[in-house]
């Protein structure tokens, strides 16, 4: 059963960019190995262990929308870890990261601090995360993002206890700069956030897109927690874009009528990981033929059903996206190998086995859940974990060098598909 515990009252054109280290170079990408380890039969598990971990998701804020299907990855994780019964129970407290503006995380992160776990998912905004990493470094805690994407982390001191299972931006601003490129458009404007993932999204897409011929003719950015943005929107006009990239949070439901208002059709509009949702009639005009990226394999049928299932069985609503759900779900099923493998609820021993049991080092033997790889593991045997968010397969920084971007297109209500 689960062990949870709720701080809250409650061709790019066609669809998918794959990239691995022989495609796209991320930072401090290698390529990982598809060996196999020890066939032996599985053992019986170990001595049970708990391992403590806690949330730093959007409860609240600017990107409150990725909280419900971030947590539900997190819970049904718990649940079918916990009902494995492979050696390791999981032990979760929810906590609300908030944003940059009103700062739930500086309640959430020395509460959780407080009460020992060993390491903390989230945030789902790089721009948070960074502001509470060194304090968890300091403390001797793994900090596990599931959406994180500014290349900064790549590069951060962070003793080995810094992981995601997002990939960073520098494949992202790629697809979609691309995107924007193969679709036709010529000089583009970009309106974006002011912060560690705003600022490191539009270096990416502002330096390919003009690596493609393009023009970039205009950009204003504007600051997490700012309400008006028609200087934004006139600086852009002013210019004439024939598409604009906007890469904002829940701002853009306030910034996109101001550009149809203005002549900008939403047909050419681009949006990011960060803004992309089913809007339906939170944005007053229509959003149809407008594209956006998004990290992450197409999700299937089951796994939706069963993260949206046990998420209801909760007390809680029917989930209406389910973006960074997978990664959020791996996220827990690796801390949880890693702990085993490592037999270990110490942080530095967990990080120690992350890269291993994510396939990028150990030329382990292929899986593809919890129990699966778990069985591998009590039988002294190499687990190498394929999950919900791709392959993974961590470099040395805590990135995953396998990753997918998937290319998605407005309808007329205002709700995005894959398109292929």
């Amino acid at each position: 059963m689960s062990v949870l515990t709720r701080s809250r009252t409650l061709g790019v054109l066609t669809g998918l960019a794959i990239a691995g280290a022989s495609a796209l170079v991320l930072a401090g990408c290698a390529g990982g190995g598809t060996g196999s380890a020890s066939s032996a039969a599985p053992s019986g598990p170990a001595e049970e262990q708990t391992l403590k971990i806690g949330t730093v998701l959007p409860q609240t804020g600017s990107l409150a929308f990725l909280g419900p299907p971030e947590e539900a990855g997190v819970s049904l994780a718990v649940a079918e870890i916990n009902d494995a019964a492979k050696g390791v129970t999981v032990d979760a407290t929810f906590g609300d990261s908030g944003d940059a503006d009103n700062k739930a995380f500086e309640t959430t992160v020395p509460k959780l601090q407080s009460e020992g776990v060993s390491a903390m998912i989230g945030a789902a905004a790089s721009g948070v995360t960074k502001l509470f990493l060194d304090s968890n470094v300091s403390a001797g805690i793994i900090t596990f993002s599931p959406a994180n994407t500014s290349p900064d982390f790549t590069t951060w001191d962070d003793n080995n206890l810094y992981w995601r299972t997002a990939p960073s931006d520098l494949l992202q601003g790629e697809v979609l700069a691309n995107t924007i490129a193969e679709d036709g458009h010529e000089n583009i404007g970009i309106i974006y956030q002011n912060d560690a993932y705003g600022t490191g999204l539009y270096g990416v897409v502002k330096d390919v897109f003009e690596s493609t011929g393009g023009t970039v003719v205009a950009e204003a950015s504007y600051n997490d927690g700012d309400s008006s943005f028609d200087a934004q929107v006139q600086t852009v006009l002013a210019a004439n874009p024939d598409a604009v990239v906007l890469i904002t949070f829940d701002q853009f439901a306030t910034i996109a009528p101001l550009l149809v208002n203005g002549g900008i059709a939403a047909e050419n509009f681009y949006l990011v990981d960060g803004n992309l949702k089913n809007w339906g009639p939170d944005v007053a005009v229509p959003l149809e033929g407008a594209k956006g990226t998004l990290p992450g394999p197409k999700l299937d049928d089951d796994f939706q059903k069963r993260v949206n299932d046990n998420w209801v069985s909760e007390g809680n609503p029917e989930l209406e996206d389910y973006s960074y759900a997978g990664e959020s779900y791996d996220a827990v099923v690796l801390l949880a190998l890693a702990s085993l493998a490592a037999g270990s609820t110490d942080a530095a021993d967990i990080a120690a086995k992350l890269q291993e049991v994510s396939g990028g080092s150990g030329d382990g033997e292929k899986c593809k859940t919890f129990a699966e790889c778990a069985d591998i593991i009590n039988g002294g045997g190499t687990a190498d974990y394929d999950g919900y968010s791709g392959p993974i397969t961590f470099d040395e920084n805590g990135d995953p060098t396998e990753a997918t971007i998937g290319i998605y297109q407005y309808g007329a209500d205002n709700m995005y598909k894959r398109i292929n």
